[in-house]
């Protein structure tokens, strides 16, 4: 029997799966490391940490593994998106590396507007210019670090910085590629334009490979470390929604993922780069060769209950607090929650506005609350949804994965916003399950990623919409979209007394 690793590089831990050719889980291990917020808005990681917690959860993985370790034969990645990492001409790090959600870069951003113009942008990168990409990142270190920035020899995004370190070779690959600004999605290149530009010299990008392409072995200082083979096989690997997609088979059109974890996706499969959202939704390429896949995000979707269970429920189990849910009717006795406590981004792309609670009455109990919090996150995903079938797609069945699909309660509350059934697996394990699919893949296990993941991926239980609670949702729905307008001026005067 042969096996393969799934390393899912994520923001607050780096988690790997050992599956087995029947994609039967045979481990799995994480090891958390910190953040760095020296400033309001900054988050920023010392990629150091990311190889020293691989190297421990590998080792650990090696010394419990009962079989010979030559039969682990591949090893692929997902990774945070966005994230930039600096190397000088020797390939050591010139700074920390700036993640997703550190939000400094509104000047940047607008400059590339200035230079570039929303609708080239669009028409090159099939992505607005918000905070969280790369291109806006580095910009900001050019302007405010311009001698750390004359250091910086080539640019790498996270997990693929991981896996320079195990392998000694550098590449990117288009899935995480298309999250930073700088890749002509449609040609599956670096815009040359973008590069000319912002003066960026064609080798400050790295090497485009695709998701499963083999690019070396490991190298001998990593594998002494770990325990692992040297002939063991690496692969490119994935950005964590396109690995995410993968995990959860969203590989055909028609299939649609809800994935709640920190921040909410709701991520579509596309075959072709030709259709035009004009920016609402993300556009990227997939970790399946020449597909694409749309997306929706809520900044804080499951973060939104975490702080809810912090702030009012401190000693409860999140189990505890969504049991009570059920106990409350539809529309949680008039309360309306939104969940823009950290800014959002789909559909609205505002890191000023906040979140509200309206219509709190006397007679509302915690339980209230927590129903609102729950059905105010689903709103802000079905936002998403909506303006998918807006422009066409078809969204009748949708994978749920993540937080969301934790509770029963909260799954048919999703199968009556969005009114579309959803699926839930027996064996979810996000990106991580997707990054051992590539390097499954890679190593020649099935033909197709499709027929891997008839293998490796588990249905359960199918919730399907009532009709009359699906109505139900749609009256509250229609006040919840209201809410943006209402409160934007209000949180745009409130942004000065924030500490």
């Amino acid at each position: 029997m042969n096996y393969v690793l799934g390393i899912d590089l994520g923001t607050s831990a780096v988690k790997i799966l050992l599956l087995n050719q029947n994609g039967e889980i045979c481990d799995e291990i994480s090891k958390p490391y910190p953040l760095i917020q020296e400033k309001s808005g900054y988050s920023e990681q010392d990629p150091l940490q990311w190889v020293d917690r691989t190297t421990e959860a590998l080792s650990e993985i090696v010394a419990q593994f009962d079989g010979e370790v030559q039969d682990i034969e591949g090893i692929s990645f997902s990774g945070q998106m966005h994230g930039l990492v600096l190397l000088d001409q020797n390939h050591q790090l010139v700074r920390n590396a700036i993640l997703w959600n550190d939000t400094r870069t509104t000047d940047q951003c607008r400059q590339i507007y200035q230079a570039i113009g929303k609708e080239r942008l669009l028409d090159i990168t099939k992505n607005p210019a918000l905070e969280g990409f790369t291109l806006p990142k580095l910009l900001w270190v050019k302007e405010n670090e311009p001698d750390l920035y004359e250091k910086a020899a080539v640019f790498m995004l996270p997990k693929d910085y991981l896996r320079y370190r195990m392998t000694g070779k550098i590449h990117s690959e288009y899935s995480d590629a298309a999250g930073t600004l700088l890749l002509d999605i449609n040609q599956k290149e670096w815009s040359k334009e973008i590069c000319h530009h912002f003066e960026l010299k064609e080798d400050f990008c790295p090497e485009l490979v695709e998701s499963h392409a083999f690019v070396g072995t490991l190298n001998e200082e990593f594998a002494k470390k770990t325990g692992l083979s040297s002939s063991t096989k690496v692969f490119a690997g994935g950005a964590d929604n396109a690995c995410g997609a993968i995990g959860a088979g969203i590989l055909t059109e028609g299939k649609t993922l809800c994935s709640i974890g920190t921040s909410g996706v709701i991520l579509s499969y596309e075959q072709g780069g030709d259709r035009n959202f004009q920016g609402k939704v993300h556009y990227f390429n997939h970790g399946k060769e020449n597909a694409y896949y749309s997306m929706g995000v809520t900044l804080a979707a499951g973060y939104s209950l975490s702080w809810f269970k912090d702030v009012f429920a401190e000693n409860e189990s999140f189990e505890e607090l969504l049991e009570e849910v059920k106990d409350v009717p539809i529309g949680a006795n008039g309360l309306l929650f939104t969940p823009y406590i950290v800014g959002e981004r789909t559909p609205h792309a505002d890191s000023a506005v906040r979140g509200s609670f309206i219509g709190i009455d006397a007679a509302h109990t915690k339980k209230d609350f927590s129903r609102a919090v729950i059905e105010g996150i689903t709103f802000s995903l079905n936002e998403s949804i909506e303006i998918f079938r807006e422009n066409g797609m078809e969204v009748d069945t949708i994978i749920s994965i993540g937080g969301g699909a934790k509770n029963k309660e909260w799954l048919q509350i999703q199968a009556d916003v969005f009114n579309a059934e959803i699926v839930k697996l027996t064996n979810e394990q996000g990106p991580g399950m997707g990054a051992a699919m590539l390097a499954a893949y890679g190593c020649e296990w099935f033909p197709t990623l499709q027929e891997c993941a008839d293998q490796f991926i588990r249905k359960g239980k199918t919730f399907f919409p009532n009709k009359d609670d699906a109505e139900k949702y749609q009256k509250i729905y229609r006040l919840y979209k209201s809410v943006y307008q209402q409160t934007k001026e209000l949180n745009e005067g409130l942004k000065e007394f924030r500490q």
